[in-house]
Parts: C-alpha cells; sequence; structure tokens
C-alpha cells in the first residue's frame, strides 16, 4: 500500500505508540498482498480507491457520494468480496491494538519506575497511600470474590478455527513485541502471519447451519479451558507480588479469588432449545474439559518431577499413597518404564492421572470429589517443601492446586436461568389450579409456603405440562452429587415482581427433588430486576422475601447471603440509558441498606452486555462509581458477545482485565467515596434528568405511532432477526413491536446503522431540562465530581463519538415517508446531546480527553465507513427481492459481522 494512502499519516501518534503504527502497516501490507493473490491486484486497487474516499470523507470533508456511488449495485460476489477485505484490514487495526496493549503493561514492568494504572500494584499503593493497613487487606482477602460469567449472547460469535489463527498472528506479533527477532526469524514470522491470515480468508465467518446449544459451549469453552485455565495462576502470583511491593509481605498462600461462571445450556429463558438434557450435557462437557486438563498437565509436572531415590527424600504419606495406587490401576502400574522404578513423584503423579482418568470415565476408583484430587496434589507439595523441592517443582505442583482449587471438576459454575411465568405455568399444572397465575401474589406466596413445608396435598408432580420444568430440578439433583456444590451457579427468575416469585422456585425445586441432606434447596436463588419499574419495586419485593420465615430459613441455610442480579439491558430498552443508570444506582442504595437491617449479605451479579445501551464500558469505573458498601469484596457480572473476545481473546489482556477488575473492587471495598455533602443535591438533580431523559425516550419509542415501522426500516433488524449467531430466538414470544423484541437484537440493530441511538435518545433532552432547572454551573459540577454521573456522561460520549448521523441518514432514506417525519427529530436529539456534553465538559470535540480512544476510531473509520454504505444498498436490494434467504442475503450477513467487528460495543 502506499505511503500517501496511509490512514495514519494526519494521526499524530506519541512515540509510546509508534511501534503500534508498525504492526498496522506490515498487518495492512500482508492484507494487501494476500487480496491480490486471492482476488487480483486490481480489486486491491479498488479496495485502495474507496479506503481513499473514504479518508477524504472523513479527513477533507469530501461529499458522501464520493463513497457511496462507487458501491451502488454492485456483483454479489465482488459487494462480499469487498466487505471481507475491509474486514480482513481492520481485524489487522484489532490485533495490533491488543497487542500493543501487552507492549505497554511490558514498557511499565520492564521501567520499574510506576506500576501501570489500574493495575494490581497501582490499587494497593493507592490504598496504602490513603492509610489501609496490610491487616485490612489480609481480612479482604477471604471473602474477596471476582466472577465473570460467560453468557450465550453472541453478536459477534467468532469461530474456533478463526480463533486459533487469530492465535498464531497474535503470537507472531508478541515475539516480535519490542522488534528483538533477528531478521531471519522475523521473516519466518512473516509466513506463519501469511498462512494464518491466508487460511483466515478462506475460511467463511458464520456456520452454514444456526449454532447450536453445543456450538456456543464449544465456543465459551475455548476462553474458560484454554485462555483462562492458564492465566488462572498467574494472576494470583502476580497479586502475590504486588502485596509484596507495596506492603513487603504477602501470606503464605492466597484464598481462592476468582472464579467463572457459564449461562451457555443453561439459560432456559425464552430458549426451547434449552432444558434439563442441555443442563446435564453442560455439566458433563465441562467436567471432561478440565479433567483433560488435569491429565495434560500431570503427564508434564512427571516429566519435570524426575528426583530419585537416594537423591532427595520423600514423605511417607505420599509413598503409602502410591502403593495404594499401585494396587488399585495395576494396568498403569505396569506401564510404568522400569527405568522410572526410582522416580518416586513421577511414578505418583503417572497413578494419579490413572485416577484422573478413571473419574472422566466414571470407572472403579474415580475421585469422588475435587477435594479427593487436591489432597494428593498436597502430599506432592508438602514432601517437596520437606525435602529441598521448593525450587525443583515446588511452582509448578502450586499452579496446578490453583487451578483445581478454582475449576473443581465443574470447570466454571453453569447458572440456570427461567423466567417467573414458566414457574407459574408449571405450578397451575402441579395444582390443579389454571388461575393460580392471576390470583393476588399474597395468596400465591402462602399455597407456595405450604408446598415447600409439605403440608399442601394437592400437588400432583406427574402433570405433563409441569414435566418441563420439574425435569429440571431432578437433574440438578442428580447433578451436585458427581459434579460438586460449585458446579451450579445462581437460579435466576427473570421478570421477577414479588416475593412468590422466588418462593416458586423452592416449591418446584422441593417437588423435583432437588433437596441437599438437610432437606434445604442448595440453590441460590436470585430475583432478576429489568425493567425500570421493576428496579423501583425491588426493595418492596426484597423486603417481602426477608420477612418471610420459609425464605428467611432458606436464606439461613445459603449462609444469610441473597444475590440480586440486576439487568441493565432491558431497563435500557424501556426507559432509556439514564433512566435505567439512575434506577440500577437508586435500587443497589435502597437494597445495600435493607439487607444491612436484615442481617444479610447482598451478592449484586450485574447481567451487563457489550454495548453501553446494555451495561457497557469500563468495569473498574463503573465498579468504583457504584454506591457505597455495594461492592462489600465482590464482583458477578455476565460477559458477552464481542466483549469476551476483546477481553479474554488474549492471555495477557485476560490478566489485565481480571486485575482491573480486582483492583477496582479492592478500592471502591477497602476505601469506598467518603461521604459527599452535595450528593443530596446531585440525587435531586439526577432524578430529574431522569425523569425528563426517559419521557422523551419512551414518547418516541413506544408512544409514536409508526415508530416501529420506521425501526424495522431504517435498521437491519429484518436480517439480524435470521442471523445464525444464537439458539435462542430474537424475541419474547410472537407479538411484535419493541416491548417483545429481547435487548441484543434492539441496540444491535440502532449500532449497524451508526446510530446509536439507544445510548443516547433522551440524554440532551434530560441535561437540558437539568440545566434550565437548576443551572449550568451545578450540573456541569455534578458531571466533573460525582463519579457516577462523570461516568454516565464519558459512556454517552464515546458512543456519540462511534456515531456516524451522516450514514445513518442513508439508513433512514429507506423508510421512505417515514424518514421525513422522523429522522430530523432524532438528527436533533444526537445534536442537543453531543452539544450540551461538550458544553458541560467545557470541550470542542467528542473525546477530548481520551486520545487514544478518539484515534482509535479515527483508524477504524476508513474501513467501516464503506461496509455500512454496502449495506444500505444490499439492504434495499434484498427487501425489493422479498427477503429471499440467497446469496444477497448472505453478502448482507458479511456485512453485519463486518460492521459489528469495527465498530465494537455493539451488543
Amino acid at each position: 500500500m502506499a505511503d500517501e494512502n496511509e490512514p495514519l499519516r494526519d494521526i499524530d501518534l506519541p512515540p509510546t505508540d509508534a511501534l503500534l503504527r508498525d504492526d498496522v502497516k506490515r498487518l495492512g501490507a500482508l492484507v494487501g498482498e494476500i487480496l491480490a493473490e486471492q482476488v487480483s491486484p486490481a480489486f486491491l486497487a479498488e479496495v485502495e480507491a474507496l479506503r481513499v474516499a473514504s479518508i477524504r470523507r472523513r479527513e477533507a470533508g469530501a461529499p458522501i457520494e464520493d463513497v457511496s456511488a462507487r458501491l451502488q449495485g454492485l456483483p454479489l460476489d465482488q459487494a462480499e468480496l469487498l466487505v471481507r477485505a475491509f474486514a480482513s484490514y481492520f481485524q489487522a487495526v484489532n490485533l495490533a491494538e491488543r497487542v500493543h496493549r501487552i507492549r505497554r503493561r511490558r514498557d511499565y514492568q520492564r521501567l520499574g519506575q510506576a506500576p501501570q494504572p489500574g493495575g494490581l500494584e497501582d490499587s494497593l499503593r493507592a490504598l496504602r497511600d490513603e492509610g489501609v493497613p496490610v491487616q485490612d487487606v489480609a481480612a479482604l482477602l477471604p471473602r474477596l470474590r471476582i466472577e465473570p460469567v460467560f453468557t450465550a449472547h453472541p453478536t459477534e460469535a467468532v469461530r474456533r478455527a478463526l480463533l486459533e489463527k487469530e492465535s498464531e498472528v497474535v503470537r507472531c506479533l508478541v515475539e516480535d513485541i519490542d522488534r528483538g527477532l533477528t531478521p531471519q526469524e522475523r521473516r519466518a514470522d512473516v509466513e506463519r502471519m501469511r498462512l494464518a491470515l491466508t487460511a483466515s480468508w478462506q475460511t467463511d465467518e458464520t456456520p452454514p447451519e444456526k449454532p447450536t446449544v453445543a456450538d456456543e459451549f464449544e465456543h465459551v469453552a475455548y476462553y474458560l479451558s484454554d485462555v483462562l485455565y492458564r492465566v488462572l495462576p498467574v494472576f494470583h502470583e502476580v497479586f502475590e507480588d504486588a502485596l509484596r511491593s507495596v506492603y513487603g509481605s504477602a501470606p503464605d498462600e492466597l484464598p481462592p479469588l476468582l472464579g467463572f461462571g457459564s449461562w451457555v445450556g443453561g439459560d432456559m429463558d425464552g430458549n426451547p432449545n434449552v432444558g434439563a438434557a442441555t443442563i446435564a450435557a453442560t455439566l458433563a462437557g465441562q467436567r471432561a474439559l478440565v479433567l483433560g486438563n488435569y491429565r495434560r498437565e500431570l503427564a508434564k509436572l512427571a516429566d519435570v518431577l524426575s528426583q530419585t531415590e537416594g537423591r532427595v527424600g520423600i514423605d511417607p504419606a505420599l509413598r503409602t499413597r502410591a502403593d495404594d495406587y499401585a494396587h488399585r490401576f495395576p494396568d498403569a502400574a505396569e506401564a510404568i518404564k522400569a527405568r522410572h522404578a526410582d522416580m518416586p513423584y513421577r511414578r505418583f503423579l503417572t497413578l494419579v492421572a490413572a485416577r484422573v482418568e478413571a473419574t472422566a470415565a466414571d470407572a472403579p476408583g474415580a475421585y469422588a470429589d475435587a477435594g479427593e484430587f487436591l489432597a494428593d496434589l498436597r502430599l506432592v507439595e508438602t514432601s517437596l517443601a520437606r525435602h529441598r523441592g521448593e525450587h525443583a517443582g515446588g511452582f509448578a505442583v502450586r499452579r496446578l492446586l490453583r487451578r483445581v482449587q478454582a475449576f473443581g471438576f465443574h470447570l466454571a459454575a453453569l447458572d440456570l436461568r427461567q423466567e417467573s411465568s414458566q414457574h407459574d405455568a408449571a405450578l397451575a399444572a402441579l395444582l390443579g389450579d389454571p388461575e393460580f397465575p392471576a390470583r393476588p401474589w399474597a395468596d400465591r406466596a402462602q399455597r407456595l409456603r405450604d408446598l415447600v413445608a409439605g403440608t399442601d396435598p394437592a400437588p400432583r408432580p406427574d402433570a405433563a405440562d409441569a414435566a418441563r420444568v420439574l425435569d429440571v430440578f431432578r437433574t440438578v439433583a442428580g447433578a451436585l452429587p458427581r459434579y460438586g456444590a460449585r458446579a451450579i451457579g445462581a437460579y435466576i427468575i427473570s421478570m421477577s415482581r414479588s416475593a412468590a416469585d422466588a418462593l416458586a422456585v423452592l416449591a418446584l425445586a422441593r417437588l423435583g427433588g432437588c433437596l441437599d441432606a438437610n432437606g434445604a434447596v442448595p440453590l441460590d436463588v436470585a430475583p432478576l430486576f429489568e425493567t425500570v419499574d421493576d428496579l423501583d419495586a425491588a426493595a418492596a419485593t426484597l423486603r417481602s422475601l426477608f420477612a418471610d420465615p420459609v425464605y428467611r430459613e432458606h436464606l439461613r441455610e445459603r449462609g444469610d447471603r441473597q444475590v440480586v442480579m440486576l439487568g441493565y439491558s432491558d431497563s435500557a430498552k424501556d426507559g432509556g440509558l439514564v433512566a435505567s443508570r439512575w434506577a440500577l444506582q437508586q435500587t443497589q442504595v435502597a437494597l445495600t441498606a435493607l439487607a444491612a437491617e436484615a442481617g444479610v449479605r447482598i451478592a449484586f451479579f450485574h447481567g451487563r452486555g457489550g454495548s453501553l445501551s446494555r451495561g457497557g464500558g469500563k468495569t473498574g469505573r463503573a465498579v468504583v462509581a457504584a454506591p457505597r458498601g455495594s461492592v462489600d469484596g465482590y464482583l458477578r457480572l455476565t460477559e458477552q458477545g464481542e466483549v469476551i473476545h476483546r477481553k479474554y481473546g488474549i492471555r495477557a489482556l485476560a490478566l489485565r482485565n481480571l486485575e482491573q477488575a480486582t483492583g477496582a473492587v479492592l478500592r471502591a471495598t477497602l476505601r469506598p467515596r467518603k461521604p459527599e455533602p452535595r450528593e443530596a443535591a446531585w440525587r435531586e438533580m439526577a432524578a430529574a434528568i431522569a425523569g425528563a431523559a426517559r419521557a422523551h425516550y419512551r414518547g418516541l419509542v413506544y408512544d409514536t405511532e409508526g415508530f416501529v415501522g420506521y425501526f424495522r426500516a431504517a435498521t437491519p433488524i429484518d436480517v439480524i432477526e435470521r442471523l445464525r449467531i444464537g439458539s435462542r430466538p430474537s424475541k419474547r414470544g410472537n407479538a411484535g413491536g419493541v416491548s417483545s423484541l429481547r435487548a441484543i437484537p434492539w441496540v444491535f440493530a440502532w449500532s449497524q446503522n451508526r446510530c446509536g441511538l439507544t445510548a443516547w435518545l433522551g440524554v440532551g433532552t434530560g441535561l437540558a431540562q437539568g440545566i434550565e432547572r437548576f443551572g449550568h454551573a451545578a450540573v456541569a459540577e455534578m458531571a466533573r465530581d460525582w463519579p457516577f454521573f462523570a461516568t454516565l456522561v464519558d459512556d454517552v460520549e464515546m458512543v456519540l463519538a462511534k456515531s456516524d448521523l451522516g450514514i445513518f441518514e442513508r439508513y433512514s432514506r429507506l423508510a421512505g415517508d417515514d424518514h421525513g417525519r422522523f429522522f430530523p427529530g432524532i438528527a436533533a436529539e444526537f445534536e442537543r446531546t453531543r452539544d450540551t456534553i461538550l458544553a458541560l465538559k467545557g470541550t470542542t470535540q467528542l473525546l477530548e480527553g481520551d486520545f487514544r480512544l478518539r484515534q482509535s476510531i479515527r483508524l477504524r473509520n476508513p474501513y467501516v465507513d464503506p461496509l455500512s454504505l454496502l449495506q444500505v444498498d444490499l439492504l434495499a436490494r434484498w427487501r425489493a427481492a422479498g427477503r429471499p434467504e440467497d446469496a444477497l442475503f448472505h453478502a448482507l450477513v458479511t456485512t453485519v459481522n463486518g460492521i459489528a467487528a469495527g465498530v465494537q460495543n455493539t451488543g
């Protein structure tokens, strides 16, 4: 590619980013060579011409027609090739930026002058400087818990084959991260990258069939078993190093600080493909994966621990256990080579591996649970420590110990989720009372208490209409002894609106035989409050539950700990971003106080998505901005869509993200923000702004006739609804309108057309009315000094910077006459939001204070803009043809995938 066309030429990058520039140019040149080889030099020239036209539009104000005119009416094969070409270019940009994040981390570590901001050492230093003694940190550690939960909500589900090729490119870039390779080594790496990128070009991005739950499991399992399995012990080592660096000491052994969860195979809400069978299959699959990892690691350990008799001593307990296992597993003992007979650790670990293999096969001699396996590893650790083996294998053994502590025999806790109406329908069948779901909640609650107590004579466990629900609880009852108590996470009730919804789970679990040895239901029942109204009513619901003697007894059995899930997605779809964030903030304040009053520890589970409209954004900032006392050493949040790939696709970045989340939890727990005398006034202002923003948002989305038709015409929602990217339907039920549409396709559609409406609609109106009522200075002070509101304003600013009303107008024109009816008002609200935020911040351009993000967006736009304009043309052609599922549709799907990867924060 010619230098004069290089999109970086007008972008002033700091010296620290010079190598990023080099990586982008290297990968871009390689992609260009591949396009010329795989398609033709003429095709590469056309791609370059489009890119230059796009840059001129962005940088020199050239008309958008200069780009769109080149894309009108292209043959489908040419259109799809162009989409894939541009997607390949910003895939290269994405990879280069991710590797540069690793480079920046290494720079901080190598220079050793100051820790990287947001990391564990930086957080601990800040705490120390604020007067937090090491004793307070040590006291928090036993209850410190960070739990990312991976969900089956893909808006960018990268095929595993492509993930592996991406990883190969990353490895090559990392090997030469500081330009330390020889010319010959660099040439070899270029060929490795060429191979990976060329093979990726020849691989379809999407499978030919809609993914099954098993496919979704395979996708999430990549991150759990390939990335996080490796990262977990490193995280604990980094934490120990940070404690020693800051405080001069660390505990002999940190408690397990990380856990991982998954919804894949357990999220039944609106998904008929998920139920008892997928729960059983997922639990078995996770167990097989983690046991396979253990077997491989034991084999490596056996090679490392080659100590021989006579050179070192061995604890008698280990020798006795090895003899016992030789008796139990004679085939494995006989297979040990004679020349290894004098290597006691190798012999023992070979026999331990045989027992793990027996566990995987459910054969005689299997481990009863992960605790027994852990005890065997402790024997090795202790024997090494007592016989000068600390530096002859102790480190490697401790890494495996860490993994077993976290992953057990289950790999990740499988959450279960079901909508409350499904429970009510099952209970109606079991009780022979069709009117049960419609009865007042107090009447239902009393009947449910009798069911939990076993005193209601009416239930019919053989009722066919309840079989699907009861089978879930029967499956869980059979799974817990096999997989361990940590194998099942929370049981989440979507659309929770009363105490009866939680009691219904206890009643159904008892009827399904899901009870522990004490006769208690062994599940954390977690109500999910999703809409703004449900969030507002959450305190009343929890107060009723805490006052209910049956439920309170259940809580006592669960350690007086109540899990509450907060829904970011549906609340924002319901009332807009400001109303959603405000309702979530108020709910956390109210429930934290209520739990303290009731003597219950509240554990908030944040149902966040990738986009800002669904709770996305920087996790660390969100944690620090949370209400005082609401974090309390615990962070559980969903990770989904393209966020999983961006945060956990590379080990070094997964480690960085876990560090940032943990550092934020440490700060929010040990040194929460001091009471702020201005906060009472700020709350009044925020409530007024949220109310005005919600009224404007709902006035357009829900109350304006014809808006749903405009939405369906001005976005590619009709394509998204047919995408083969998830096993669940895009809607709840068969009703039409925005209300029935799930939050993911709703947000996804508005990000595809570059409008971003779901994040900023109503924000400008709310802020303007707030300024009119309270004054510009007061609102600006709140936006500067209150972390909650500052984070909200920053998040909206980011979406505005990624939006493009010029491109959105092209989509809007697809709506015909409705374009003139709706577009001017939408554009006016966008401009009002942008201008108000700039005025509040005292800046002249969006993201003026975030140089890196501003330049990252600027770097991607020349690649994404042609995809958007091509999608508009293809949409018009597809709809005119009657929306067939043919080559035209396939080309459209390619544009959807490409734009999602380029824009990011989409779903």
